[in-house]
């Protein structure tokens, strides 16, 4: 019983520190690489939020500043001037995809 314990923890502990080890650093520099990017991101009501990527968490929630809401044009409203909201938090349960906006990527000094 004792030779259980010790094998279970020490499997476990090696195990995370490989996975966190050979995945989290690469997911972790893409997304760096993706910090101050404009983003736009459209949402399950069918809002789209454009602004800066600043962060998000495992939950997925993103965090946009300076971001703009558009709102899904319908038959009585037309689409037209968005709205400023400033820093907004988008619960990653809302989020339906994530696109960067091509013009904060290729005004870019370096590669």
């Amino acid at each position: 019983m004792a030779e259980r314990g010790d094998s279970g923890a020490s499997s476990n502990g090696p195990a995370e520190a490989v996975g966190s080890e050979g995945q989290c650093p690469r997911a972790s520099h893409m997304l760096e690489k993706l910090l101050n990017k404009s983003m736009r991101v459209r949402m399950t009501d069918g809002r789209i939020l454009v602004g800066l990527f600043l962060c998000t968490d495992r939950d997925c929630n993103v965090i946009l500043g300076s971001a703009q809401e558009y709102l899904k044009p319908t038959d009585c409203v037309v689409e037209g001037e968005p709205r400023v909201l400033g820093l907004a938090m988008i619960p990653g349960h809302h989020v339906v995809s994530i696109e960067v906006e091509s013009d904060s990527t290729s005004g870019l000094p370096y590669p």
